[in-house]
């Protein structure tokens, strides 16, 4: 027991893509490492290829007792992960929107909230037809951009368009040229990698940003502000919400009572990738 309380796990299900791709998690980790480590506790980071290798994840671990909690990500709607932690006895956190876990502890984004300000943002700067690459519709947190998304344009008579991606910089490539004949003036990326695709397809079909289309990226990590033109973003305080995620964690595994944690506000960064 005195081994597993020196582990948290996070399990990633990413079907083609790499933890080194992910700009996100590299600032989530450490932002629980800062918090866990001075307590004694590292984090194990697993990478499977889908949610049936993540749920044997977390049976080994339990039966070896190789950690004392988990963080669980990318929620989806009725996740069956919630009723097998607590199957498990293993203390969990969750990274997203708290009615998909209750009971759990949460650190969560308001996603409608912000995704409804990025085509406001998009809007005010002349832009009618918006496209708009989403993250995988089953996730909790990207059917509430979508939703969040639809609203705002609804509100200002915006003509949105919607493609689904999974966050990886194949699937914005094939979204962004699949938007093309939508004949958009701007384009939301749910993530910096799909923004960094849009970008290069974009100057691939000769089409200048954001001379003709204007590109904003989901996060802010440095590969936005190196990117050519530097993108702007919705930028969110990652590293901030892994330490959220950190205390919860140890709340949790102190059994301490579950609490609701609100991410830092979110704000749009303004770069060379909007006019």
């Amino acid at each position: 027991m005195a081994q597993s309380r020196r582990r948290v796990g996070l399990v990633l299900a990413r079907a083609s893509r790499v933890l080194g791709e992910e700009p996100y998690y590299h600032e989530f980790i450490e932002g629980l490492e800062r918090v866990l480590t001075p307590a004694g506790v590292s984090v194990v980071v697993k990478v499977v290829t889908d949610r049936e290798a993540e749920s044997q994840t977390y049976e080994r671990w339990a039966e070896r007792d190789r950690v004392s909690g988990v963080i669980l990500v990318d929620l989806v709607p009725d996740d069956e992960r919630v009723a097998q932690v607590g199957r498990l006895g293993l203390p969990a956190v969750v990274l997203g929107a708290p009615a998909t876990a209750p009971g759990l502890p949460a650190v969560w984004t308001d996603d409608a909230r912000y995704a409804r300000e990025a085509i406001r943002f998009l809007a005010a700067g002349g832009h009618t037809v918006i496209g708009h690459i989403t993250g995988p519709p089953s996730f909790v947190h990207t059917q509430l951009r979508r939703t969040g998304a639809q609203a705002e344009a609804g509100k200002l008579d915006v003509t949105l368009v919607q493609v689904d991606g999974d966050y990886s910089y194949e699937s914005g490539r094939a979204a962004t040229a699949g938007l093309l004949t939508h004949e958009p003036t701007a384009i939301v990326c749910d993530n910096d990698l799909m923004a960094l695709a849009a970008l290069d397809t974009l100057r691939e079909h000769g089409i200048a940003v954001p001379a003709h289309i204007s590109v904003v990226a989901w996060d802010d990590s440095a590969l936005c502000q190196l990117a050519t033109p530097p993108l702007s973003a919705m930028s969110h305080d990652v590293v901030r919400i892994g330490e959220l995620a950190a205390k919860a964690m140890l709340d949790a595994m102190a059994g301490q009572p579950p609490e609701v944690y609100q991410a830092p506000p979110a704000h749009i960064v303004t770069r060379a990738s909007t006019s």
